[in-house]
């Protein structure tokens, strides 16, 4: 796979691979793609000034039940 230089490259790549992603428009200096995979997710901002911040969160493979639910609401909440 080339380098993802550019916005449009990083597409072409991601749609070649047949990995799913979403656009998100959440900074006004720049354009968002969410990507999900088995493990993974990225968060890739292809700024204004033409720099590139990615941000990776992986699983660490546990699952847990419905009663995770309220613990992570009251954690995060305000």
């Amino acid at each position: 796979m080339q380098t993802a230089t550019d916005l449009r490259t990083f597409l072409a790549d991601l749609r070649r691979a047949r990995i799913h992603f979403r656009l998100r428009d959440s900074r006004e200096d720049a354009v968002g793609v969410d990507v999900v995979v088995p493990g993974e997710r990225w968060e890739v901002d292809f700024l204004d000034d033409g720099s590139v911040e990615v941000e990776v969160f992986r699983s660490d493979g546990r699952i847990a039940d419905e009663s995770a639910l309220a613990d992570l609401i009251a954690r995060h909440g305000d």
